[in-house]
C-alpha cells in the first residue's frame, strides 16, 4: 500500500491552492491530489459565476478575499508573464430597502474599517451614478469602486494546476470512497478503483461533496449540496458602467462579454439539499421570479432574450453560511476546508496559503482562520455571514 503525507480529497481550485502553497511554504512530504472530476464538467469551481467582492459581513471573509484580490493583482509574478484569469474590476452593487438599510450600512463600517473601497449612497445619489438604474424599493445601496469584480474560473484553475505539475504532486483522477480510522487519527482512504493508500494527513476539499467525505470518517460536517441555476440573456441596450447588482429580493445581474448572467432566484422556505447527480437548470425560475425582477431593476430589460442556462452546486454550510476551516479538535490528522457557501472561489487561494502555513508552521500566519474552525459547529454555535449571495 502506497502512503503520501498529505492525501487532498478534492482538486478543484480549493485543493490545488492548497498543494500549491504547500509546496510554497516548504512542505517536502508526499502530496496526492485526489479529483474523481478530472475534466472539471460538474465541479463547483468551473460552474460558479466567478466573482470576487469585498462585501461581506465580517472582518475574515473580508480579509480572505483581499488577500486574494492582491494574488490576482500580480499574478504574472507568481504564475508568470502569459498569466491572465480576464478579471474586470467593474464592481458590486448590493441594493437595500428601508428595512435592510441597517444591515447594509453596519456591513459597509465592517468593510471600510478593513480597508475597503466602498460607497454607501442614497437612492438619488444611485440614480445620479447609474441613469439606467431604476431605485424603485430601494433606500440606499453600497458600490465597490474597486477591488470587486469577475474573472475567468477555469483560467484561474488552471493556472493552479499547470504550476503543480513540477512540484512533485500526484494527481489521482479518482474518488474517495471510504476513510479508515485507527482511534484519533485517520490513517488510510480507500479509492473507487479499490485500491488503498495510507495518509499521514486528509484534507477535506470536496466541495458540496464535503458532507459525505467527513461522513466516511465517522465526523459530523453541516455541508451539503445546493442547486443553483445561473442564466444567460441578451439585450438590446448595454451599460458600460454596470456593476455586478445584488437587488433588495436577492436576484443578481451582471453583464459577460455580449451577454448578461442572472440567477439567486431560488426559494429560501423550500431550498434543502441537491441530488449529487442533479445538474438540470430549473427554468421556471427565469420567467416567474428573475425577469420581473430585471425589468424593475433596469426597465431596458423589459425586452430580454433568453439564451441558456446552467446550474451547478454551492458547498452550502446549514449552520452559518460560513467556511469550516482547519483540523478536527478530536481527530487532528483531519483537516477541513469547506462550506463556503458560494464565496469559495474567491477565497481558495487564501485558505491554501492559511492552511498551509499551518499544517508546515503549526500555525496561521498571513490570514488567521481560527473563527472557522470546527469547534464551533461541534459546539452548535454558529458564526454567520449575512452577505451570501
Amino acid at each position: 500500500m502506497k502512503t503520501y503525507d498529505i492525501v487532498i480529497i478534492g482538486g478543484a481550485i480549493v485543493g490545488s491552492s492548497i498543494a500549491w502553497y504547500l509546496r510554497e511554504e516548504g512542505f517536502s512530504g508526499s502530496i496526492a491530489l485526489l479529483e474523481r472530476d478530472p475534466q472539471f464538467a460538474t465541479a463547483a469551481t468551473t460552474l460558479s459565476c466567478a466573482s470576487i467582492r469585498q462585501q461581506f459581513s465580517i472582518p475574515e471573509n473580508i480579509r480572505l478575499s483581499r488577500f486574494t484580490l492582491e494574488l490576482f493583482r500580480r499574478l504574472t509574478d507568481v504564475f508568470g508573464p502569459q498569466a491572465d484569469i480576464g478579471l474586470r474590476e467593474k464592481g458590486y452593487l448590493i441594493l437595500a430597502s428601508e428595512a435592510g438599510r441597517p444591515i447594509l450600512a453596519a456591513n459597509h463600517a465592517v468593510q471600510r474599517a478593513e480597508g475597503g473601497d466602498i460607497l454607501l449612497e442614497d437612492a438619488a445619489a444611485l440614480k445620479r451614478r447609474f441613469a439606467w438604474l431604476s431605485t424603485e424599493g430601494v433606500a440606499a445601496g453600497a458600490y465597490g469602486q474597486t477591488g470587486e469584480g469577475w474573472f475567468d474560473a477555469h483560467a484561474l484553475l488552471m493556472l493552479f494546476r499547470k504550476a503543480l505539475r513540477g512540484r512533485a504532486v500526484d494527481f489521482l483522477p479518482v474518488s474517495a470512497t471510504g476513510l479508515e480510522r485507527t482511534g484519533n487519527r485517520v490513517e488510510t482512504v480507500t479509492l473507487d478503483t479499490g485500491e488503498r493508500i495510507g495518509a499521514g494527513a486528509v484534507i477535506n476539499a470536496a466541495g458540496p461533496n464535503a458532507g459525505a467525505v467527513a461522513a466516511m470518517a465517522g465526523l459530523a460536517l453541516p455541508v451539503e449540496p445546493r442547486k443553483r441555476t445561473v442564466f444567460v440573456f441578451e439585450a438590446r441596450e448595454r451599460f458600460d458602467d454596470m456593476p455586478l447588482i445584488v437587488d433588495p429580493c436577492g436576484i443578481y445581474v451582471r453583464p459577460e462579454g455580449s451577454v448578461f448572467i442572472t440567477g439567486g432566484a431560488e426559494d429560501a422556505a423550500n431550498d434543502g439539499p441537491a441530488d449529487p447527480a442533479d445538474f438540470d437548470p430549473d427554468w421556471t425560475l427565469f420567467e416567474a421570479t428573475i425577469w420581473p425582477a430585471l425589468a424593475t431593476r433596469i426597465p431596458a430589460f423589459e425586452a430580454i432574450k433568453l439564451q441558456r442556462a446552467w446550474a451547478g452546486h454551492y458547498d452550502y454550510n446549514t449552520l452559518d453560511q460560513n467556511a469550516v476551516i482547519g483540523p478536527h479538535p478530536e481527530v487532528g490528522n483531519f483537516v477541513f476546508a469547506n462550506g463556503f457557501s458560494g464565496h469559495g472561489l474567491q477565497q481558495a487561494p487564501a485558505v491554501g496559503k492559511a492552511l498551509a502555513e499551518f499544517l508546515v508552521h503549526g500555525g496561521y500566519r498571513t490570514v488567521d482562520c481560527s473563527a472557522f474552525g470546527y469547534e464551533r459547529i461541534a459546539a452548535g454555535r454558529p458564526f454567520r455571514e449575512l452577505n451570501v449571495i
